[in-house]
């Protein structure tokens, strides 16, 4: 568990704190975040998300936060969540409290049986109310334990037939009808808040961006030579899986002409010591520039500021979706109907393989994401930037 400062609506309030129609979907009704150790009559939590990871299916999830903050406001509402995605909820407006998930260390192990496990649940159950209630937006036998665990009474899950584990349903006191078409993931998370008689559908993401860390971003891309008035297009490299991952012959050839043009200024980023490897290989042949290794929060406010993203499934692109940027997707392994970009100014590339969607993260052939063409791309690409900023 963690502290999580209390994050102003308004700038008025703080002005460390950046809020417009592109970043928060929420006018009115923040809440104040306590840490759980701060006092012994602490309020307890009524509703308890349980989304450990990823960081993109943790955004994804934040519609269905929103939704379930808008229909109960006096609620108090939790999150539990692994120590990597904590940053994510750091900027979530209405948020009451982090519960951060002890995690082992090996993944194998599906708990951590540990003094510090057993204390770090003493103290979800001591602040989850027994009348308390449960939704486990991650549906695996991990997140579906912590949900009995917690000791709430009422626990919400999917359906066995629409789980990845389905013997997560066994923890659960309710479940969803099964689902025959999930459609995109955020429309599923928000379909489980049907238990809750919450009929939702608009994808809005009460992300809130911290100021300080945007003027840290806007930094270092003047120092990378960035000019105001500028359209920065941000090429992320890399990919959680390495069969997400576009080949760096490819990256060059639909980068190398965006030089060219000068009123685009495009940086390459990169996550893992591998994609920076990556990244220098395309640096070298288009004389684009990498970004330095930057945080979870800093490619939060990055993507925020940037006016195109190029991406594989991945984290970065579900960052520009949340904030409604232009984005161009690159999909093989992953479904974009499910996992996508799912606003008006967004293209996808889909690989013309028939084995794709295959969600494999490791493949012999690995020639999946290499049939996307640079010219389909560039195509995209092109159309895209037409539309919204004109020709």
């Amino acid at each position: 568990m963690t502290n999580r400062n209390s994050l102003s609506s308004t700038k008025a309030k703080s002005p460390n704190l950046a809020k417009g129609s592109q970043y928060s979907s929420r006018e009115k009704g923040h809440h104040q975040r306590k840490s759980p150790l701060s006092s012994p009559v602490s309020p307890k939590i009524d509703y308890l998300i349980i989304r450990l990871s990823s960081l993109g299916d943790i955004i994804h999830t934040l519609p269905a936060f929103g939704a379930l903050r808008r229909n109960f406001p006096a609620a108090r509402l939790g999150w539990l969540v692994e120590k990597k995605g904590a940053d994510i909820l750091d900027w979530v407006d209405g948020l009451d409290q982090v519960f951060i998930f002890p995690s082992p260390p090996s993944k194998r192990i599906i708990t951590p049986f540990t003094p510090r496990f057993f204390n770090f649940l003493r103290q979800v159950r001591q602040l989850v109310k027994p009348q308390g209630i449960t939704i486990d937006f991650q549906g695996l036998l991990k997140s579906a334990t912590l949900s009995f665990l917690s000791g709430a009474k009422k626990r919400l899950g999917f359906n066995r037939n629409n789980l990845r584990e389905p013997q997560a349903a066994w923890f659960y006191t309710q479940t969803l009808p099964p689902l025959d078409n999930e459609g995109h993931v955020i429309d599923k998370n928000l379909k489980l808040l049907q238990l809750l008689d919450i009929e939702e559908k608009e994808k809005e993401f009460p992300l809130l961006v911290e100021e300080t860390v945007v003027n840290k971003v806007k930094n270092i891309i003047s120092e990378l030579d960035f000019r105001p008035g500028q359209l920065l297009v941000v090429a992320n490299i890399g990919g959680a899986w390495p069969t997400k991952r576009w080949p760096v012959s490819h990256w060059t050839a639909l980068l190398k002409p965006i030089t060219r043009n000068h009123r685009f200024f495009p940086l390459l980023l990169w996550g893992t010591p591998e994609e920076e490897n990556e990244a220098r290989l395309v640096s070298h042949q288009t004389g684009i520039k990498l970004l330095p290794f930057l945080t979870i929060k800093e490619v939060m406010a990055l993507i925020s500021t940037a006016h195109l993203v190029i991406s594989g499934d991945s984290f970065p692109l579900q960052v520009a979706s949340a904030f409604k940027v232009p984005v161009i997707g690159l999909f093989g392994p992953t479904d974009p109907h499910r996992n996508g970009p799912w606003h008006s100014a967004s293209r996808v590339a889909v690989t013309p393989l028939d084995c794709r969607y295959c969600y494999a993260r490791h493949c012999r052939e690995a020639n999946c994401m290499a049939a996307i063409s640079p010219i389909q791309v560039s195509q995209l690409t092109e159309d895209l930037i037409k539309e919204v900023y004109g020709s």
